[in-house]
């Protein structure tokens, strides 16, 4: 039996969806770990094109059994309007292939009412939230302010709970923000509405994950975001909430047990970032347009142009560390294949300088990168599927990397599909 995370290196959006979508067929167990409907995996396969926010990546596989952890923000009514999306595209979403935790706790209604207020009193100041609530759904999580789901199977005392966290939000949005207070009959239509449709897929996943380990089941677990966004280790205070490291998995899954053999970290061959927060190697201007467009880069939950730069060297070594990396999987190297000479972020300079480790989040507002050039190929890589057939020069880009970050890059995509990857083991 042989468990694995697959986690992202840097800022997230770095194609773990579509990894997790590939290797599944390796695994019984697909699981969530934490994280909620902030960002999204952009899967493409023979079902289609799918933008995935909440549910795991191994939805599209037969007979792989997906659960949401109870490291979740789980948003009942995003969650089913997802599920409703899939399925209307002929993907079967049943209890038979999904779970939910009864032990995650709910992302309620409020939570994305107060991630938009704060952001709009911060101001220039904002964190760039996606205002889907994850921030203040964490830190009530923390509070014990929040209802978990399986309370749905206590109904009287679930709204007693929730009446009770309803009066204490209330007064953070009246009295804090000069917002309108929520009623009773408001959450009485939201239980009644989106929490009572997800209320057959909640069970006792820790159970059940128990046992598929017992019996010899393989487990893939499946992070959010990457590691530069992770709430200990990442670039604080521009983070999420919650933590998207490897190590993190058998807590937030619900199996503490679980004994994770291989972590796949995720890596594209350039760097991308959405959100607020310094990003060292940042481009701009036409060259950076250019590399945005080819790339598709546009956030998969909000649309939101992604911020985008050369590969990081520097930050990549630095998640390669965290995650504890087995390997690596480099996506996207396809799209480099329209220019002619490929930046390179090699080092970082920090109070005047050269130095090859990720600094303290305060010192990257001012750091500065080192950009050194390779040679592009300039030629269309998307049909190769042997490392050796690839251009000299794109061999030489990878091998670079794996010297640099101190990992083995065992896959290589050169295209969106399931099929465009390079297994280079």
């Amino acid at each position: 039996m042989s468990n694995c995370a697959i986690v992202g290196i840097n800022w997230g959006d770095e194609g773990k969806g579509r990894m997790v979508d590939l290797l599944t067929e390796r695994y019984d167990v697909v699981v969530r770990f934490q994280g909620g409907g902030n960002a999204g995996h952009t899967v493409e396969n023979d079902l289609g094109k799918f933008a995935l926010h909440l549910l795991p990546s191994g939805i599209f596989r037969s007979g792989v059994m997906n659960i949401l952890g109870n490291g979740v923000a789980l948003d009942p009514e995003n969650l089913m309007t997802e599920i409703e999306e899939v399925r209307s595209k002929g993907v079967s979403i049943t209890p038979d292939n999904l779970m939910i935790s009864d032990r995650a706790s709910l992302l309620g209604p409020w939570h994305r009412d107060m991630d938009e207020l704060e952001e709009m009193r911060l101001k220039d100041k904002k964190y760039g939230s996606t205002k889907q609530g994850i921030a203040p759904f964490y830190s009530d999580k923390h509070q014990k302010k929040t209802v978990l789901a399986g309370e749905l199977f206590y109904p009287e005392k679930l709204m007693a709970h929730l009446i009770d966290i309803m009066e204490w939000k209330n007064l953070t949005l009246e009295l804090v923000y000069g917002y309108k207070p929520y009623t009773l009959e408001q959450i009485e239509k939201w239980v009644n509405e989106s929490c009572e449709k997800i209320k057959p897929f909640v069970a006792d996943t820790g159970a059940y994950l128990k046992n598929a380990s017992e019996s010899g089941k393989q487990i893939l677990f499946e992070a959010q975001l990457g590691s530069l966004r992770d709430l200990d280790y990442g670039i604080y205070p521009y983070t999420t909430s919650s933590n998207t490291m490897a190590a993190y998995a058998p807590i937030g899954s619900g199996f503490p047990a679980a004994k994770i053999d291989d972590v796949i970290g995720v890596c594209k061959a350039y760097s991308t970032c959405v959100g607020e927060g310094p990003f060292v190697c940042e481009m701009s201007g036409e060259e950076a347009e250019k590399l945005r467009e080819a790339g598709n880069e546009y956030g998969a939950k909000t649309g939101r142009p992604r911020r985008v730069g050369p590969i990081d060297l520097v930050a990549s070594r630095y998640g390669v560390e965290v995650q504890v990396a087995t390997e690596v999987a480099l996506t996207k190297l396809d799209v480099l294949s329209c220019m002619d000479e490929i930046p390179v972020c090699t080092k970082y300079i920090v109070d005047g300088k050269e130095t090859d480790r990720f600094p303290f989040p305060l010192a990257l507002e001012d750091a500065k990168p080192v950009i050194e050039y390779v040679k592009g190929w300039k030629k269309d890589i998307s049909g190769v599927r042997e490392f050796s057939e690839l251009p000299e020069e794109a061999q030489d880009y990878v091998i670079m990397i794996e010297k640099a970050i101190g990992c083995p890059i065992s896959y290589v995509s050169v295209g969106p599909e399931r099929e465009s990857i390079i297994i280079r083991k």
